[in-house]
């Protein structure tokens, strides 16, 4: 509640999406209607996302603004990765910032993810020449990324609260709040999200 801009967030997860429909009844019986969506573009050194083309214009083409990601391994080349998305991704003038997934250290400490994930945002950041969106879980964020990131937009997952606390120091542009909404238009249960301000700083964020 109290949020204008809602979105979903999309992979080969979610093979059928009926972008006319994407519709949720609230608690009171009014219609949302999802604004945005997240697309998981990449992950790792070569994969891309089987449903990610698809989504990806079919997005743009019923006028949903969108958004891609990458899923960031700490494990493997930083360079590597960030080219992997950027051949993968072209975006243009109304799409959202890129954004980078990471939620895991697959063995390496807090110094090691920092510097590899400063490595992968300085080449995707050059690339598309705005600063990249940080998604991961709030717990993460806090424990390794907060306090080397702050000059960036999070993505916030934390899920089943009436609202998102966290800390001033971290800015805070999306809520993903649930993993279980069931949505008009998809099959089985997504993730939904909500932008955290006015219409206007929305349209401030987008690429031009």
């Amino acid at each position: 509640d109290g949020y204008k801009l809602h979105g979903i967030d999309v992979s080969h997860y979610q093979e059928e999406v009926d972008w006319d429909k994407l519709r949720a009844i609230d608690q009171y019986g009014d219609t949302l209607t999802f604004n945005f969506a997240f697309i998981k573009a990449t992950e790792g050194l070569l994969i891309e996302d089987d449903m990610f083309d698809e989504h990806w214009e079919d997005a743009k083409a019923h006028h949903v603004t969108r958004g891609a990601y990458h899923y960031f391994l700490p494990d493997r080349s930083a360079k590597i990765q960030a080219a992997n998305f950027v051949s993968s991704v072209k975006l243009k003038p109304g799409d959202l910032p890129p954004v980078v997934d990471v939620e895991e250290l697959r063995g390496k400490n807090k110094q090691e993810l920092v510097r590899s994930l400063r490595e992968f945002i300085k080449q995707v950041e050059q690339a598309y020449k705005v600063k990249p969106i940080i998604y991961s879980n709030i717990n993460f964020i806090e424990d390794y990324l907060a306090d080397d990131f702050k000059e960036y937009p999070f993505w916030i997952a934390h899920y089943y609260r009436n609202e998102l606390t966290v800390e001033d120091s971290i800015q805070c542009f999306f809520w993903q709040h649930t993993d279980k909404a069931d949505l008009l238009g998809i099959k089985g249960t997504v993730d939904a999200n909500v932008f955290n301000g006015s219409r206007a700083d929305f349209e401030k964020l987008l690429l031009h």
